[in-house]
């Protein structure tokens, strides 16, 4: 899935030069010149980057919502600046980045370089890629083997043949396709349905195994959205 972003803006010199940019660097964008409804919007789609002309009547109070709304957490918020909100403001408001007024194309290139970086480490803390692997998993002297369903940074779902206990502390082992080694960690149940469709969340993972599953998902995300 392509990386998107929302421009709140009605300054359409600016939005012709970060259109531009946003474009070259394969990002979606959507223009709303009202905040209110720039909000509405976010609560129906997902946008990597939200950009905020600090100019318009209610900007401060759409970066303040943005704080709070936890759907809009991996977003990577950016302002352009206005008259009334210098960079120590913008910055308690929670912009990642602030673009000064008038918008140079070099300052855009240089500033949305950088957030994108930002906006594909938080797709990818999301990324869930399917594959169906098996699992081998250990409670206690318990062992059982379940089959992924999807597998993302945090941890993966799976499909047993029978029910998991919610919460239940256990060891996990699988081979990720295409790698020499296995994957192994501790985890726990987080949630069960009654089709027997559970979720892991890893607990404990070291450094050098946590590394290798971000870099194999990386690999299949890139893999995607350029295919």
């Amino acid at each position: 899935m392509a990386l998107e972003s929302i421009v709140v803006s009605n300054d359409w010199d600016a939005i012709s030069v970060l259109g531009s940019v946003l474009g070259n660097l394969h990002i979606g964008i959507h223009v709303d010149p009202v905040p209110e409804s720039a909000r509405q919007r976010m609560k129906k789609a997902k946008y990597d980057a939200i950009i905020v002309d600090c100019e318009l009547d209610g900007a401060a109070d759409l970066f303040r919502g943005l704080q709070s709304e936890t759907s809009l957490k991996g977003s990577v918020p950016l302002a352009i600046s206005g008259a009334s909100l210098g960079i120590p403001e913008l910055s308690e408001l929670g912009a990642r980045f602030v673009l000064q007024r008038p918008v140079s194309l070099e300052q855009a290139v240089r500033t949305l370089s950088a957030a994108r970086n930002l906006m594909l480490r938080g797709r990818l803390r999301y990324f869930r890629y399917e594959v169906q692997v098996p699992v081998f998993l250990t409670f206690g002297e318990k062992r059982d083997t379940v089959e992924t369903v999807n597998i993302s940074q945090g941890g993966l779902a799976v499909r047993s043949s029978g029910p998991l206990e919610l919460h239940e502390p256990v060891r996990l082992r699988f081979d990720l396709p295409e790698q020499d080694s296995s994957f192994e960690a501790r985890g726990e149940v987080a949630w069960a349905d009654e089709s027997n469709q559970a979720g892991i969340s890893f607990t404990e993972v070291t450094e050098q195994q946590q590394r290798a599953l971000e870099q194999w998902l990386a690999a299949k995300y890139f893999a995607q959205i350029n295919s």
